[in-house]
């Protein structure tokens, strides 16, 4: 039962191969034999009694393709009554007291919630190794990062240990785990889903979006995330179509576009030789592929790393030792616990970006840093305008090399900052991205990027599902 998708489980509970309770007591103890340290929390008593539910709810005539079919939350979003800890000492005492609205849509279509993922502390990180409660390990090899900073939910889908899990993606937070660990996520356009009761690391960049094994699972999952939200002015006030309706569309004249600044020496030449084969299997399906620039794209990693920080100065400075979270033992005054009760919660990560965006927000560097990386950031988006006014879909690499080791790139900042260097600037234009299982380079997946228009997932969804159709990548599961 584990390796199976989110539509063929659909299937099994529809037919009555199974019921939900028994699929949750299954995947729970695939759970409590885990050694990738993929989860944070595990809800086996609401897990049990949503499951229940999802089988009454059936048996009454009354189930929908996601009733009964088990779930794993991101452990930034807000889940009622159970701990939300965002991977940090400083709410690892933290219980909401109310669910996000991702996790209030899910529940609202009958889906059972196993547990809450891993994840580097408030998701800052490429390889979670920042996380409060260890690192989590790559399913594909247990020495090697699983990616950041949703890297427990990648690791957890790939492990068979849930179908389907929700992940955030700030600067790649989906598509590198989903790359490193061989699963397939989607990034969303921004306001495309709800960031209500999504603890926030940088608000105009932060997305929610579905980790699945396939196209079709995140489709589907996508569908129940998506939608407007009038507790997140971010919110899109758009109708959300049938996402899986236009999977099977044949891609026959689909142009593609290939950035040259994506295909160059940060690139592995295993990796560039593999997402090739994948590339040419798009030709084969009909597809059109021509070489586009996007000129500025070059500059993401400097100005992310100006914006992201400074967003998360602000955010994070709510957490002060007063209202709720980890409060310092016997403080001498009001400075006193501020300072140790930061100190002490924050990890080091956390620490040096609140300082980065602290100093760029500062009188005399604002104009200097922060609004010049804004300026920036609109320059990288009219890039991806103009080419996608040009192409469909734009791919390329999701990393520059396969899953480095745990360790390998911890006391170098700067390294593990530019494992992001695919994958930051669509964040800074708002666009929807997908990673696709595309091959191996040993025993470690590789997945290609695709980038649509705004709004444009369904476009993403068809373009990855017809290649899932003539490949298995996305099939394979680790030992």
């Amino acid at each position: 039962m584990q390796q199976h998708t989110l539509a063929g489980l659909a299937k099994q509970l529809q037919d009555g191969q199974c019921s939900a309770t028994e699929l949750a007591q299954d995947y729970l103890g695939r759970i409590k034999a885990d050694t990738t340290n993929s989860f944070i929390s595990v809800t086996e008593e609401i897990a049990l009694q949503q499951a229940k539910a999802a089988d009454e709810r059936r048996a009454a005539g009354n189930a929908g393709l996601l009733t009964g079919l088990p779930i794993a939350h991101k452990d930034i979003f807000c889940t009622e009554g159970v701990r939300t800890s965002c991977g940090s000492k400083m709410l690892d005492n933290f219980i909401a007291p109310y669910n996000a609205t991702v996790v209030e849509k899910c529940a609202a279509e009958g889906m059972v919630m196993l547990g809450k993922t891993n994840c580097d502390e408030f998701a800052m990180g490429s390889s979670n190794e920042n996380s409060f409660y260890g690192a989590v390990k790559n399913p594909w090899d247990a020495e090697r990062v699983p990616g950041g900073s949703s890297g427990g939910s990648a690791a957890a889908v790939a492990a068979g240990l849930v179908p389907a899990t929700t992940g955030t993606d700030t600067g790649g937070s989906i598509r590198q785990p989903a790359a490193f660990c061989g699963i397939t996520g989607l990034r969303p356009t921004y306001g495309r889903v709800s960031r209500w009761g999504m603890v926030a690391y940088a608000s105009s960049l932060d997305q929610g979006g579905p980790m699945a094994r396939t196209a079709e699972d995140c489709a589907l999952l996508l569908q129940a995330m998506a939608g407007f939200d009038q507790k997140d002015s971010t919110s899109a006030q758009r109708d959300v179509p049938d996402y899986s309706t236009s999977l099977n569309a044949p891609l026959s004249g689909l142009k593609i576009g290939l950035p040259k600044e994506f295909f160059n020496a940060d690139l592995d030449g295993q990796m560039a030789s593999v997402l090739q084969a994948a590339i040419d299997e798009y030709r084969k399906l009909g597809a059109e592929v021509k070489e586009i620039s996007l000129t500025n794209v070059g500059l993401s990693i400097p100005a992310y790393y100006i914006i992201a920080p400074a967003e998360a100065s602000s955010n994070l400075s709510r957490f002060d030792g007063v209202r709720y979270g980890y409060r310092c033992d016997n403080p001498k005054d009001l400075m006193d616990l501020y300072k140790r009760s930061r100190g002490e919660a924050f990890g080091e990560e956390v620490k040096r970006r609140i300082m980065v965006g602290t100093y760029a927000l500062s009188a005399g560097y604002y104009d200097a840093y922060y609004l010049k990386a804004q300026k920036i950031r609109r320059l990288i988006q009219q890039d991806y305008i103009a080419a996608l006014n040009d192409v469909d879909v734009i791919m390329a690499p999701v990393t520059p090399t396969p899953a480095f080791r745990i360790g390998e790139n911890t006391n170098d900042p700067v390294a593990m900052y530019m494992e992001d260097i695919f994958t930051l600037s669509l964040n800074l234009a708002g666009l929807p991205g997908m990673s696709v299982p595309a091959g191996f380079i040993g025993h470690l997946p590789v997945g290609l990027q695709l980038i649509g228009n705004f709004f444009e997932e369904s476009r993403l969804l068809n373009v990855a599902h017809q290649f899932q159709q003539v490949t298995d990548w996305h099939l394979r599961t680790p030992a």
